[in-house]
């Protein structure tokens, strides 16, 4: 193979590699480099695959801007017997990027045509830079600045990657004031983020049988008990036959993983919109805010070309061994599904898996409790007696003196919300940070009584 607008070949580590990488960051398809394979494609391999990983992740981290942190991997292949490096480049949504010694001129800033890298002239770094997306939530200030990451560094020293003093320079969750940005905020102990998985009794919303809350915790904790949650609704369908006894989930196991994955890694969290898992009795849908990145099209979007939305959050999900490597998540759904299991609308991107059996049976669906005689808990008859007027969460949580925020959500605020004893006093933006609650007409009589 020879190389072309999309592959690149370097005997060795050199000196030109950054170059090379912000040709691919300003081009709309990005592109793969290969360490240990001449310019005549002849294998040759490197001497040592880990050392040059090391340089490389340095360079890249230290010599580009914007800085190209989770816009890249690095993977090691063997070819023809010998070890070779492939990095991946993903295309950037902060264009231009530049070489950092040489600025945003046309000695700093380059562009693929062809098989090569050239200079991109002055006139179109001026109108790169004019359009360049600012409302990333790696520029915007989180409005909290209290934020505590103990859940973070638990995830990173689960995979021996404990995090240092300057994690939060590091990962890239401070803006370029110093200040925490919205990713810190979404990956913080405490958030207003809530992700819901809902159940429905048959093929629409109608019926609502079951609603599961997921969130107000890091997004990383809120992903892993999505995926938990839903890996225990894809259940195992088994079939014997007089020659064999065959197995199969509802749903393909790494298809529905990486659906999920790809719903928190590329929603657009600066509309204030989580993304939503919702099962029926023939399928699932997994719904995220925000439709295909700008400069990317269907055909594109279905080859696997990456343009990651939240480089912040990508870096993080892939230090967690979340994701795989760029680019491989609708691939690897592909192989299992369809192309007509994605929908596209202008603010929306929905995955519908459908199911290989009826998801429940009839009498698998749990019965509700009737209007009339709802449950009131030692503890919801607490928050109750708690109220004296309109309050924020953390004001009863105080009042209660309850520290465990996720057991207050828990135990206490989602029973009363869902008997309908409290009610939230913007309804329309549940995660909104002038959210509070109050009494309804139901819940005074509980009191009461």
């Amino acid at each position: 193979m020879s190389e072309t607008n999309r592959i690149e070949y370097k005997r060795e580590l050199s000196e030109g590699l950054e170059k090379e990488v912000v040709a691919f960051l300003n081009y709309r398809e990005g592109g793969f480099i290969y360490i240990g394979i001449d310019k005549k494609g002849k294998t040759v391999g490197v001497k040592d695959a880990d050392e040059d990983q090391l340089k490389i992740k340095d360079r890249l981290k230290n010599n580009i801007r914007p800085s190209a942190l989770g816009l890249f991997d690095i993977v090691s292949e063997e070819k023809n017997g010998l070890e070779i490096l492939k990095i991946i480049v993903a295309s950037g949504s902060e264009k231009p990027y530049h070489l950092k010694k040489y600025g945003m001129s046309e000695k700093g800033c380059f562009i693929r045509l062809g098989s090569a890298a050239e200079p991109m002239p002055q006139k179109m770094i001026d109108e790169l830079f004019a359009s360049r997306t600012r409302n990333s939530i790696g520029i915007i200030k989180a409005h909290r600045q209290d934020l505590n990451f103990e859940q973070l560094h638990i995830y990173y020293q689960e995979k021996q990657k404990p995090l240092n003093k300057q994690f939060r320079k590091n990962l890239e969750l401070t803006t370029t004031n110093g200040d925490l940005n919205y990713a810190a905020y979404l990956l913080a102990d405490e958030n207003n983020v809530s992700v819901k998985v809902a159940k429905y009794k048959g093929e629409t919303r109608v019926d609502l049988i079951e609603s599961n809350e997921y969130g107000y915790c890091s997004l990383i904790k809120a992903t892993k008990s999505v995926l938990d949650k839903i890996n225990l609704e894809n259940r195992t369908i088994t079939q014997i036959t007089p020659k064999e006894r065959k197995e199969q989930r509802l749903w393909n196991a790494i298809a529905l993983r990486e659906a999920i994955i790809n719903a928190f890694v590329h929603n657009d969290y600066t509309r204030e919109i989580a993304p939503k898992f919702e099962i029926f009795r023939d399928r699932i849908e997994i719904t995220s805010a925000g439709s295909i990145p700008d400069g990317l099209s269907k055909s594109e979007f279905f080859e696997g070309y990456s343009i990651p939305r939240n480089k912040e959050l990508m870096r993080v999900y892939k230090d967690l061994d979340l994701v795989e490597q760029l680019g491989s998540g609708i691939p690897r759904i592909l192989e299992h599904y369809d192309k007509d299991c994605f929908h596209f609308s202008d603010n929306f991107l929905r995955m519908v898996l459908p199911s290989s059996e009826t998801v429940y049976s009839t009498e698998q669906v749990p019965r509700k409790h009737p209007a009339s005689s709802p449950q009131v808990t030692p503890q919801v008859r607490e928050l109750l007696n708690a109220f004296t007027a309109e309050h924020s969460r953390t004001e009863l949580q105080n009042h209660l003196r309850l520290s465990d925020r996720e057991n207050f959500r828990i135990n206490y605020l989602v029973p009363a919300i869902e008997n309908d004893f409290v009610e939230l006093t913007i309804p329309d933006k549940p995660n909104s940070s002038k959210q509070q609650y109050r009494l309804t007409e139901k819940g005074q009589k509980a009191r009461q009584e």
